[in-house]
C-alpha cells in the first residue's frame, strides 16, 4: 500500500500562540524604536543642511575617553562602536532565541527563511559587484546593501497604519535576524585589520568567563557588566569591530527557563535592554551617521558615479528580487505551501520593503569606505535607496491592505476577554 503524501506545512499561516506573543512583543519594542530612528534621521539631515551644519559636525567629530587604555573616540565613533554594541547584543539574543525555540530551531522551518534571507544578501551583493564593474568603480562597498533594517521597515508600517498579520511581520524579523547574523559575520571577517592577539585573546578569555557564569548560573549584573565592558574594550582594542563582542554575549547567554524561573536571563537582558537598543542606541548612531549633505551636484553623483549607485540599486533591486526568488524557489520545492488567504503579491511587498537598509548599511559603508567624501555618496545612496524602497514598499502594501485588516482582526479578536485570541481556541486551528 502506498504511503499517504505528506500534508505540507503553511507558509505565512497562523503562528503558534507562543511564538505569536514573543514576536507581538519584539516587534512593538522595535516599532517605538523605529518610529524615533527615523525621526533622529530626519533630524540629523535637516541639521547638516542648516546653516548651523558647523556646530552639527563639532559635536560629531569631538573626542573623548581614556587615550591609556586606546579609547579616545569621537562622538560619531563612539555611537557606532559603543551604542551599537548594545543593539547587536539585542541582536544575538534574539538570533539565539530564534535558533532554540523560533522559526530557525529545525531545519524543516529554518529553510525557508534563511534562504529567502541569503538570496536577500547575495543578489544585492551581486548587483553592487555588476554595477561598479561596468562603471570602473570599487567593490569595496558590496555588503553594504546587504542588511535590512527591521526597525525602519516597521516604523514605516507603523506610519501607514498597516495592520499585518503577525506571520508576515515574523517573516520580516526572521529574515532580519538572518541579515543581522551575515552581517555580523562580513563585519568580523572583512572588516577586521591590525590584529592585536594579546588584546583578542583577553576578549576570548572574557566570553569563556561570561559562558562558565552561565553554565553554573551565576546571577548578578555585577559580574556580567564589568565583564561586558570590559570584553568589548579588548575585542576594539584587538582589531575586531567592537559590535561584535556585543553579539557574542548575546549568543552566549541562555535562552531557555530553568525549573522556577520566570524568565531565562537571555529574556531578562532583553527586556532591559531593547528599550535601550531601539531608543537610545540606534537613534543616537542616525543622529550622528545620517547627517549627508543634500545639494543637487551631491544627489547627481549618487546616480552617475558607480559606488552609489550600486548601493541603489542593490537595496531596491538586488534586495526585492533576492528575497521574493529565494522565497518563490524555496517553497517551490519544500513542503512548505503559501497561506491560501494570502498572495504572492504579498511576499513580493514585503520583499520590497526589506529593501530599507539603514542601521547597518550606514555601518558597513563607514568600514568600507573610510574617505569621508566618499563615505558621504554612500550615505546618500543609502538614504535615496531606503526611500525609494519605502515608497514603492507603501503602494503595494496599501493596495493589500484591506486583507491585512481582516486578517489581522480575525487573529487579534477576543470575545470574551480572557487573553487568548479566540482563533486560537478553536478546534480547528491547532494543526494549522
Amino acid at each position: 500500500m502506498a504511503a499517504a503524501p505528506r500534508e505540507r506545512s503553511p507558509f505565512l499561516g497562523l503562528l503558534p500562540l507562543p511564538e505569536r506573543n514573543a514576536v507581538v512583543q519584539a516587534l512593538r519594542t522595535e516599532t517605538v524604536g523605529g518610529l524615533v530612528l527615523l525621526a533622529a534621521a530626519v533630524v540629523a539631515l535637516v541639521w547638516a543642511n542648516t546653516p548651523w551644519s558647523g556646530v552639527y559636525e563639532q559635536i560629531r567629530d569631538f573626542h573623548f575617553g581614556i587615550p591609556a587604555l586606546g579609547l579616545d573616540l569621537s562622538v560619531e565613533h563612539w555611537t557606532a562602536d559603543g551604542l551599537l554594541a548594545v543593539f547587536f547584543l539585542v541582536a544575538g539574543i534574539e538570533l539565539k532565541r530564534e535558533l532554540v525555540v523560533g522559526e530557525l530551531r529545525t531545519p524543516a522551518t529554518a529553510a525557508l527563511p534563511v534562504i529567502a534571507a541569503l538570496c536577500g544578501m547575495i543578489v544585492p551583493a551581486a548587483v553592487y559587484a555588476a554595477t561598479v564593474t561596468a562603471g570602473g568603480g570599487s567593490l569595496e562597498g558590496w555588503a553594504v546593501p546587504m542588511a535590512t533594517d527591521i526597525a525602519f521597515a516597521l516604523a514605516v508600517l507603523a506610519v501607514l497604519s498597516t495592520h499585518l498579520p503577525a506571520s508576515l511581520r515574523a517573516f520580516l524579523l526572521t529574515l532580519a535576524v538572518v541579515d543581522d547574523l551575515g552581517a555580523i559575520l562580513i563585519i568580523a571577517i572583512f572588516f577586521t585589520s591590525d590584529l592585536n592577539f594579546a588584546a583578542l585573546g583577553g576578549a576570548f578569555a572574557g566570553l569563556a568567563v561570561i559562558y562558565l557564569l552561565q553554565r553554573f548560573r551565576v546571577r548578578g549584573w555585577w559580574w556580567y557588566v564589568p565583564l561586558g565592558v570590559v570584553t568589548w574594550a579588548l575585542m576594539y582594542n584587538g582589531g575586531v569591530h567592537a559590535t561584535v563582542a556585543g553579539v557574542a554575549i548575546g549568543l552566549i547567554l541562555r535562552t531557555t527557563r530553568d525549573k522556577g524561573e520566570s524568565a531565562s536571563p537571555a529574556e531578562r537582558t532583553s527586556h532591559l535592554l531593547h528599550p535601550v537598543s531601539a531608543g537610545v542606541a540606534v537613534p543616537l548612531f542616525a543622529l550622528f551617521a545620517a547627517g549627508v549633505g543634500v545639494t543637487g551636484a551631491a544627489l547627481g553623483e549618487v546616480f552617475t558615479r558607480p559606488e552609489p549607485l550600486g548601493v541603489v540599486l542593490g537595496l531596491v533591486i538586488g534586495k526585492t528580487l533576492g528575497i521574493f526568488a529565494g522565497t518563490y524557489l524555496a517553497a517551490r520545492f519544500t513542503r512548505a505551501k503559501l497561506n491560501p488567504d494570502l498572495a504572492w503579491a504579498d511576499v513580493f511587498a514585503l520583499a520590497v520593503l526589506a529593501g530599507i537598509g539603514f542601521t547597518v548599511a550606514l555601518l558597513i559603508g563607514e568600514l568600507a569606505f573610510p574617505a569621508p567624501a566618499t563615505a558621504e555618496q554612500i550615505k546618500a545612496a543609502v538614504l535615496i535607496g531606503s526611500l525609494i524602497a519605502v515608497g514603492l514598499a507603501a503602494l503595494l502594501i496599501k493596495r493589500r491592505n484591506g486583507v491585512y485588516r481582516r486578517l489581522y482582526d480575525e487573529e487579534t479578536r477576543d470575545d470574551d476577554h480572557d487573553g487568548i485570541p479566540d482563533i486560537y481556541q478553536r478546534a480547528d486551528t491547532t494543526e494549522r
